[in-house]
């Protein structure tokens, strides 16, 4: 139980308390719990939108992308800020944008695009809130987290030492793998034809966002991978919505 753990407390604003520094491998093995987490988080999103019913459209769907965003403490929302930026500023120089990323300030650039991905959520939600699609609600976090243990089994990681790399050097490949085909086929279990169009959405935008990581960076960071949670789960939220 403890990588479950290491897991929910990393990805996660909820109240977890590890009684020491973990070990490499047993960090490495966190990653496999990803997905896991995601179901988790979509289990909590999918009865806060059952709590939410009868609840005025606009406010529902606000409160739930406040809800969602809730849960992960903006962890993956501040990484989408330091990749925007860093993208923009760092004028294609793999070293300048690594550079960029690790400045705490958020210029411009990153403010819009949280913007335009936020209100794209919140969007998407009201959507998929009047096609009453709530079972959408638990396999976007699924994939999105699952994502994550995707990046790392198939990616460099390009910044020595600290936690991501501990993360990418002690993850049991064969396992990641596994737990990644399971994560697949229980979203198609719960969403049925839903489920297919959001792992089709999901995979097209890692492969093509996992291309943009290597050309600029050689690999990923761990802002490069929150950057990848959110434009997938944006992405996904958005297609389910228009399907």
């Amino acid at each position: 139980m403890l990588p479950f753990w290491i897991a929910l407390q990393f990805l996660s604003s909820l109240p977890v308390r590890l009684p020491g520094m973990p070990a490499p491998q047993e960090l490495g093995r966190s990653l496999l719990c990803y997905p896991l987490v995601g179901l988790l988080f979509g289990i909590i999103l999918w009865g806060l939108n059952w709590l939410l019913l009868g609840t005025p459209l606009l406010l529902h769907a606000a409160l739930l992308l406040t809800g969602w965003v809730l849960l992960s403490g903006a962890l993956h929302l501040d990484g989408l800020a330091d990749s925007a930026d860093a993208w923009l500023g760092g004028f294609g120089d793999r070293e300048r944008t690594l550079t960029i990323m690790k400045d705490p300030r958020s210029g411009p650039i990153a403010v819009v695009t949280l913007v335009l991905v936020l209100l794209l959520k919140f969007v998407a939600l009201v959507a998929l809130i009047e096609q009453q699609q709530a079972l959408m609600l638990i396999i976007v976090p699924l994939i999105g987290r699952s994502a994550l243990l995707g990046l790392f089994l198939t990616t460099p990681y390009v910044r020595a030492g600290g936690l991501g790399q501990a993360l990418a050097d002690h993850l049991p490949r064969s396992a990641g793998k596994q737990v990644l085909a399971i994560s697949a086929v229980v979203c198609v279990l719960i969403a049925g034809v839903g489920g297919v169009v959001a792992l089709v959405v999901a995979v097209a935008g890692f492969v093509w966002l996992r291309q943009v990581m290597l050309r600029r960076l050689g690999g990923t960071t761990g802002d490069t991978a929150g950057a990848l949670l959110e434009l997938l789960e944006v992405a996904m939220l958005v297609g389910l919505a228009l399907v």
